[in-house]
């Protein structure tokens, strides 16, 4: 049983295609929504994040004038029994942009982020030197009282083109990772995520299908 229709997915990915990205607003069944939201508040309550850093995970340093927010990893070993549903998502995610777009992806990797107040990330991609195994990047955002004013927009940029989403609770971002800088505007409320890549092939913290 898939958790999205193949006729959304096809849209979804068809846009992606053509605008190097795609904002979906009521991205997940609410009761996935809501059972994800759940998982991320626990770990937070039980004081599971770390702060999160910049590099790769052998040459990795914490510089919060670039990067301020705290992450916590996902182990599909460890965190598959309580969140089974997403996990189907993301071999459904993989199999529709093999099947539509001929990209070849055999892995993923996904962490929840909390920005607290105050806290941003400056303009970059989502790409290590030396390694360009991302191809798609996902975001979901789980800030359902978000309201302007808050700030944590990303700010996708296109050439000349600057895309501004608001994070708002159940919106998923699309977007091909190779080459589309964004950033993390300044968060002036706690502002959190599930954000992640899917792989062209396996790293050291993704995981193989199967």
């Amino acid at each position: 049983m898939s958790v999205i229709d193949d006729e959304s997915w096809i849209g979804w990915i068809d846009r992606m295609a053509q605008d190097d990205y795609v904002a979906i607003q009521q991205f997940l069944p609410n009761e996935t929504y809501l059972k994800l939201k759940r998982f991320l508040f626990d770990k937070i309550k039980a004081d599971e994040f770390e702060q999160a850093g910049i590099g790769t995970l052998f040459d990795n340093q914490i510089v919060k004038r670039i990067r301020g927010d705290e992450t916590y990893w996902l182990d599909r070993d460890r965190d598959k029994s309580e969140i089974s549903e997403f996990y189907l998502l993301v071999e459904e995610m993989i199999s529709h942009f093999n099947r539509l777009c001929f990209m070849s992806l055999s892995g993923f990797e996904f962490h929840f982020a909390h920005y607290p107040e105050g806290t941003f990330y400056k303009r970059h991609v989502d790409q290590f030197r030396g390694r360009s195994n991302r191809l798609v990047t996902f975001i979901l955002y789980f800030n359902d009282e978000w309201k302007k004013g808050d700030g944590g927009e990303l700010m996708i940029y296109r050439g000349d083109q600057e895309v501004c989403i608001e994070p708002t609770g159940n919106t998923c971002v699309l977007f091909r990772t190779e080459g589309l800088e964004h950033e993390v505007l300044l968060s002036h409320k706690s502002r959190f995520s599930l954000t992640g890549w899917l792989l062209y092939q396996p790293s050291n913290v993704g995981y193989i299908l199967g």
